[in-house]
């Protein structure tokens, strides 16, 4: 059996077809046992508890479909266990300490106490190991967001400021490393499920479906080891800000374009969305315009984004538009207004930033408004006497600010609200 050498936080579907499958591919798998503990809810961690911490990996292709096990997880637990999650850092053979808890993971109200956040318990776990006088460990974010690893070295050293400077000290000899994360995983479906059923004779309600594409970057130092995940496709690279914009802005950013533009059209999923003529004329334009802010020769962006076409267009991955809805405030932030923002410089307007941003100002005062942890902070702003141009400021204070660009977000407003009265 493995030993516990990981330690995941977010035991989500992305984690179990990207983290968990990377480890599980490793050469040296074997040697390298996660222990998984959910964000919040417990009930992953009792799906997979019921299966003996195995679950099957379905890769959907265009035509076909590939069933594997996972059994690299060797142990979940719930959120709420938090002594375990603690002792568990805190023993000398963990090596890493990985999570999945989306951007919203990242904001966090220096006000509550520690046990309430991800990064809150993430600290205490740190204090712990401290005190028992365990050696620095490797922390790995694997979520959407420009240099993650200096964005959890941040929140982490704000609000550890609670325990004060022996902690600090030892937080500052961590290894925070920075990665870009690349797999389409769509919420699994009840259909998805008696499939799986089917085919395996058996239930296991904590299967997962992805894409056949994977992709992963890292950029960092790993004091007490890691796995060979390169020899399962991996990159360790010196600079890693080229991969992470390719893939926040070409992938995630088109996502974000086409969940707001698709949900205002009663759009369900991606590869339906791209069928639409007007999303897909905003959708290149959206690609051509980042495309310009990359550099074509490193990052190979012919072969990506025509990869990314293809990875979009697959009808048997039913990515859901209101899943990648989900904090899209946040989202807007870290995947439009950059490059938006770095086009206005030179005085171009971002077209695709445009219709994405105007699409998400008419989704939120709809009836399927996403999801978002800065709910308050929307709600506020709508309150306004110029609720749109409030909602703007809350994206980006600069884009707000250009004439040039929140003049053309408004127009493309007030035309979208006709098209949506007219039908």
């Amino acid at each position: 059996m493995r030993s516990e050498r990981i330690v995941h936080i977010g035991m989500g579907a992305f984690f179990k077809a990207h983290q968990a499958w990377y480890t599980q591919h490793a050469s040296d798998s074997k040697d390298w046992g996660i222990v998984a503990y959910t964000g919040r809810s417990a009930k992953a961690a009792q799906e997979l508890k019921s299966s003996g911490n195995k679950y099957t990996l379905v890769t959907r292709f265009a035509d076909h479909d590939e069933y594997e096990t996972i059994d690299c997880v060797v142990r979940t637990e719930s959120a709420e266990n938090l002594e375990d999650f603690y002792q568990t850092v805190a023993k000398a053979e963990i090596a890493i300490v990985s999570m999945t808890i989306t951007e919203a993971g990242y904001q966090v109200d220096e006000n509550l106490p520690l046990e309430q956040s991800a990064l809150g318990r993430l600290s205490l776990a740190l204090e712990r190991r401290r005190v028992s006088g365990g050696l620095p460990i490797a922390l790995v974010p694997c979520d959407n967001m420009p240099d993650n690893g200096e964005v959890l070295a941040r929140v982490l050293s704000t609000i550890g400021k609670k325990l004060g400077k022996k902690y600090l000290d030892y937080l500052a000899k961590q290894s925070f490393v920075s990665t870009s994360v690349d797999r389409i995983t769509p919420r699994i479906t009840s259909e998805d499920l008696e499939q799986i059923a089917t085919k395996l004779g058996k239930n296991d309600p904590a299967a997962v479906v992805t894409e056949p594409f994977a992709d992963w970057v890292l950029s960092g130092d790993f004091p007490l080891g890691r796995p060979n995940w390169e020899s399962s496709g991996a990159r360790f690279v010196a600079e890693i800000e080229p991969f992470e914009n390719r893939k926040l802005w070409l992938l995630n950013g088109a996502h974000t374009l086409l969940a707001c533009m698709g949900l205002v059209r009663g759009i369900e999923s991606v590869d339906g969305a791209i069928k639409d003529p007007e999303i897909a004329a905003q959708l290149q334009n959206w690609w051509n315009e980042a495309a310009s802010e990359l550099d074509s020769n490193q990052l190979k962006l012919e072969s990506y984004l025509k990869a990314l076409a293809e990875r979009f267009a697959n009808p048997r991955i039913r990515h859901q538009l209101s899943q990648i809805a989900i904090q899209s405030l946040t989202k807007l932030r870290v995947r439009i207004s950059p490059v938006a923002s770095s086009l206005l410089a030179k005085k171009v307007v971002s077209k695709g930033a445009v219709a994405a941003i105007a699409n998400y100002l008419a989704l939120i005062s709809s009836p399927d408004r996403p999801e978002d942890a800065l709910d308050q902070e929307i709600n506020f702003s709508q309150a306004k006497p110029n609720p749109e141009q409030a909602l703007l400021e809350l994206i980006s204070t600069e884009l707000a600010h250009s004439d040039s660009f929140s003049n053309a977000v408004l127009e493309q407003l007030e035309t979208i609200k006709r098209q949506v009265q007219s039908v």
